[in-house]
């Protein structure tokens, strides 16, 4: 498990530079070598580029030489892509300045072998860094954040039921649940390509999946005016809200502790009582709770089988979005 970073504005820059860890045992590198660095991507790197980077670290393993020597094999990443890092020098002691899943400052070179380009790396260590700078070694939205909540909040205001307007009122109020609304993916990055749900697998994809659903929930209310608009368009805007306390950040995105043994519909549901007022109750709330259950259909988390044509829409307008999103990331 990655450690837990706030990412509240994770399409943020660099901040200030990183510290090195205190087993390093050098002398920090000058400005323009920190300038270079920032500058330094896995995408930018060419056979023979001296290599001085912070990265992720998502793979570490020891193995051994044939002669019997110990060495570390790594993926490093950034938001540009992934490389092999091979640590044949110092393996066991290096090895010891940091962990799978965390950020680590590298300096070597980057080498051609077998056809594939790899850092042969000399030194490296775990780094503290901002919340700005660490965000950016996850993959993020390519919309614009700001703007996504903006429509996010005018999806909000287009409601008029009493007490669907005060439940959304009271979560936007919510300072927190709202940077979790725009930090959070749909899915696990490191989901295989193979699984239909992987999709807006980057910090934002929650925000831009949700915005999506509701969108087109206002599209088919204009097709459809025997659905209940107001019921539809605040459960597509809170159906997949458990969201904001499945993942945890760090070099990579993981689950949390309560979203490995809960999942995204029961902390939904959660949040919802916990922000529900006394205008949202009985049959309306009943019904309301009942969509956000069913969103993915008798098959998948919550395995509830939607019972409203309400429940029917966003079901199928979840997986209509979900499913063309997964197309344009991964293909058909």
């Amino acid at each position: 498990m990655p450690a837990r970073i706030s990412t509240s504005a994770p399409h943020g820059g660099p901040g200030r530079s990183a510290r090195s860890h205190p087993h390093g045992g050098e002398s920090g590198p000058s400005a323009s070598e920190r300038d270079a660095a920032r500058a330094q991507t896995i995408a930018t790197l060419r056979e023979g580029d001296a290599v001085e980077a912070v990265f992720a670290c998502v793979r570490k393993e020891r193995l051994i030489t044939r002669s019997g020597d110990p060495y570390l094999t790594l993926e490093l990443r950034d938001q540009s892509g992934s490389v092999t890092g091979r640590v044949f020098r110092d393996a066991d002691l290096l090895g010891g300045r940091f962990e799978r899943g965390e950020l680590v400052r590298v300096r070597g070179r980057a080498e051609r072998f077998r056809e594939e380009l790899q850092i042969a790396v000399e030194q490296i260590a775990r780094v503290e860094l901002s919340d700005a700078e660490a965000a950016r070694f996850l993959p993020v939205s390519r919309r614009d954040l700001d703007e996504l909540e903006g429509f996010f909040e005018h999806l909000a205001r287009e409601l008029y039921d009493p007490g669907c307007k005060a439940l959304l009122d009271r979560l936007l109020a919510d300072r927190e649940l709202r940077a979790g609304l725009r930090r959070a993916p749909c899915s696990l990055p490191s989901s295989g390509p193979a699984r239909a749900s992987v999709h807006h697998a980057f910090l934002g994809g929650l925000i831009e999946h949700t915005v999506a659903v509701a969108t087109m929930a206002v599209e088919l209310c204009a097709v459809h005016p025997r659905l209940d608009r107001d019921l539809l368009l605040c459960a597509a805007l809170v159906h997949d809200l458990g969201k904001t306390r499945e993942y945890a950040y760090g070099a990579e995105i993981a689950l949390t502790r309560e979203g490995r043994m809960l999942g995204h519909v029961e902390l939904g549901l959660r949040l919802i009582a916990a922000h529900a007022p006394s205008a949202l109750a009985g049959e309306r709330r009943l019904a309301l709770e009942h969509c956000v259950l069913a969103h993915h259909g008798g098959d998948g988390p919550g395995g509830q089988r939607p019972a409203s044509p309400e429940a029917l829409a966003l079901q199928r307008l979840n997986a209509l979005d979900a499913g063309v999103k997964g197309a344009f990331e991964r293909g058909l």
